[in-house]
């Protein structure tokens, strides 16, 4: 029996895989219609047996097509795809040849390789149908050629809730295994390995460990996610796949990393928000509505279940939710190319919103610019809130006041430090719960309002009183503001029940406290350890003066002050502190001439203007 060699089409093909079926359509005077024999092997189907192996697949198709003199054979595969996706390379392949009208018979072995949705089979097998393509699946005894199969459509359904029920069984091992602590994510965070001896443990990667650890190191010494890519491709560290492909762990062996050492930001968000560097398992973290969806959706943080300690830690406590809190703020460099730390820990008083770094020309003294802080709300809505205008400076030397303050009566009064935490605190807790509930209240009463009002809008349109541009604007602008009260109040909720369950950690802002030893500068590894939050006052000038209150909120501890019989200065302290007094005096003064001048010179040229214009 003479046949062609199906060699040379399959290689043919191999070498054409994005535009395969225009090509063949382009040389169809030199190939005649092809004979495709499509395989498909999904990693449930292969739990079933050597029968459905690829292999055997394969010498039952040939034999098969040899035996009906079948020509112009080809192979098409699918290895280790599910039969509910019809997103497969070989079979798009197999439709773009039908289309081209390149194929003449397609041959399956039943019709389960074709699918495992009745609908989209009914589908394609019309389609093949309408192309004049004769569709044969062997074990099924289907045939196009021999006439219409009634039982086919009732096969293409036993054959989805094959395919349900192997995923709803998958499921329950799953689920079962995620409630008693177990690993079932298919891939290990980037720093950890699967333990050799046991799959389901993870140990550290005594390589890329000391890479997450320090990736978290740098965002508290101030840099941004973007800052942190630059370094580590700079310094040629591995990316994460590279990584694991050069160990021969993990998948996409043979996959092609053509910039191994260009790490992306996405790639660090995704690091500095992994819980399990804490040493936690954390299990349902997403899911799926069906069998059928491609992409897994991310659960909500009330679903997930979180096992402690599972393994072991590579970033403590301590540094995680600090850096937690570092990436919701949004620091980006200045035209001068330098980024302020203190960005993202001022808050207005008033409004609640942050704080935006501003910068503009000021006096020669002072280096040329003003660098100062104005309340977000008052920049982007003035009449909402007033600007709270503070300088950059005078925030510096008062958090570093405060730091050197504190540690020093922390580290020299432990028992006595102790004692005023823990009263303090508790006062301090049930003020800011009563504000925070007083908060939610409102807004939770304003988003009900608004339900209200978009149901009003909505039947005066009905009615023609309101036009449908005229419903738009409205209904829009009352989603925005509802949709910002919700986030809002989620994150009330969040601070609430956070307060509720927190306890004085005064012993461990001590610890913090033990580890420097100089207070000299403010740098932004300190500024990220000790300050929680900086809450700035409006500025008070009805003394002829301008006195500003500012509000430092300490890690673990909160607003603190310290007592003052114990704030009692040393000569040298009271000396130092004369010399500062009087250095703040020098410059008050200089700039108020500085400024005199400037408005002398802007009111002679604005004279000089209007005398111009009667000359």
């Amino acid at each position: 029996m003479s046949r062609q060699p199906e060699t040379n089409f399959t290689t043919l093909l191999a070498q054409w895989p994005e535009t395969a079926a225009q090509t063949i359509l382009n040389r169809r005077l030199e190939i005649q219609t092809l004979t495709i024999l499509y395989e498909r092997l999904s990693h449930d189907d292969d739990y079933a047996g050597e029968s459905n192996s690829i292999t055997n697949q394969k010498s039952l198709l040939q034999d098969y097509a040899l035996k009906n003199n079948f020509p112009n054979i080809i192979h098409l595969t699918d290895d280790g795809v599910s039969g509910t996706r019809f997103d497969r390379p070989s079979f798009i392949k197999v439709m773009e040849l039908v289309e081209a009208g390149c194929v003449s018979v397609f041959v399956v072995k039943d019709l389960s390789r074709f699918g495992r949705d009745h609908l989209r089979v009914g589908l394609y097998t019309e389609r093949l149908r309408e192309c004049g393509v004769r569709f044969v699946a062997i074990q099924d005894n289907v045939d196009t050629a021999k006439g219409e199969d009634d039982f086919t459509p009732f096969r293409n359904i036993i054959n989805e809730w094959a395919a349900r029920d192997s995923s709803r069984k998958t499921k329950a091992i799953f689920k079962a295994r995620a409630l008693e602590g177990k690993h079932v994510s298919a891939n290990v965070p980037y720093g950890y390995l699967r333990d050799p001896d046991d799959k389901g443990k993870w140990i550290l990667d005594k390589e890329a460990a000391p890479i997450v650890n320090q990736i978290y190191k740098m965002v508290m010494a101030g840099h941004g996610v973007y800052q942190i890519a630059n370094i580590l491709s700079a310094e040629k560290i591995l990316i994460p796949g590279a990584h694991w492909q050069r160990l021969g762990v993990m998948n996409r062996q043979n996959h092609v990393f053509p910039y191994p050492y260009l790490w992306s930001a996405s790639t660090i968000r995704t690091m500095l928000r992994r819980e399990e560097y804490l040493g936690h398992t954390v299990n349902f973290k997403t899911y799926k509505d069906s069998y059928k969806d491609k992409q897994r959706k991310f659960a909500p943080k009330e679903k997930r279940m979180i096992f402690e300690n599972s393994h072991p830690p590579i970033v403590d406590s301590e540094t995680w939710h600090n850096v937690q809190r570092l990436i919701q703020t949004v620091r980006k460099p200045n035209k001068y190319g330098t980024i302020n730390p203190l960005t993202g820990l001022l808050y207005c008083l008033d409004c609640g919103r942050k704080m935006t770094n501003h910068r503009s020309i000021d006096s020669p003294k002072n280096g040329g610019f003003a660098d100062v802080y104005i309340c977000a709300g008052y920049r982007n809505r003035p009449s909402k809130c007033s600007m709270h205008y503070i300088r950059t400076v005078v925030v510096k030397n008062l958090v570093l006041e405060t730091i050197r303050s504190v540690s020093g009566f922390a580290r020299n009064n432990e028992e006595n430090f102790i004692r005023l935490v823990r009263e303090a605190s508790q006062v301090q807790q049930e003020e800011t719960a009563r504000a925070w509930k007083k908060r939610l209240a409102k807004n939770e009463k304003r988003i009900t309002e608004l339900d209200t009002l978009i149901r009003r809008i909505y039947e005066d349109t009905v009615k023609g009183s309101l036009t449908e541009k005229r419903f738009e604007i409205l209904s829009h602008a009352y989603e925005v503001e509802q949709e910002t009260l919700e986030h809002e109040c989620s994150g009330l909720r969040e601070e609430i029940e956070r307060y509720a369950a927190d306890s004085v950690r005064a012993d461990m802002f001590i610890e913090l406290a033990n580890r420097y030893t100089d207070f000299s500068e403010l740098t932004p590894q300190m500024l990220n350890e000790f300050i929680e939050k900086i809450i700035v006052h409006e500025a008070d000038k009805s003394s002829g003066g301008r006195v500003q209150q500012v509000d430092v909120y300490l890690n673990f501890i909160g607003k603190f002050e310290v007592p003052e019989e114990y704030g009692e200065l040393t000569e040298a302290e009271r000396e130092d502190q004369r010399q500062i007094d009087e250095k703040r005096a020098r410059q008050r003064a200089y700039s108020r001439k500085w400024y005199s001048k400037k408005r002398l010179e802007k009111e002679q040229a604005f004279q000089t203007r209007e005398h111009e214009k009667f000359v």
